[in-house]
């Protein structure tokens, strides 16, 4: 994933039309985000201020991923899957 498309990421995981901040969402822009920052710290290994960025970005999503768990489990299973992450 080169460029984030981040329209289409939203589409794709909105719960009604105007949708654009549930919780759903941010994790899924939050792992489109975590994977595109992967790939670069892949190839720039010292570039350690963009590492504490993807530190950041990853315990915001586990966050969120916790308060989807405890309020709508069935959510959460699903995002999960969707989104193929280990938890």
């Amino acid at each position: 994933m080169s460029v984030i498309n981040k329209a289409e990421v939203i589409k794709q995981f909105q719960i009604s039309e105007k949708d654009n901040g549930s919780a759903e969402v941010q994790i899924a822009l939050l792992s489109a985000r975590i994977a595109h920052l992967t790939e670069h710290l892949r190839s720039h290994a010292k570039d350690f201020h963009s590492r504490r960025g993807l530190i950041m970005m990853t315990n915001r999503r586990r966050k969120l991923l916790n308060y989807l768990k405890n309020n709508a489990l069935d959510k959460y299973n699903e995002i999960i899957l969707k989104l193929n992450l280990r938890r």
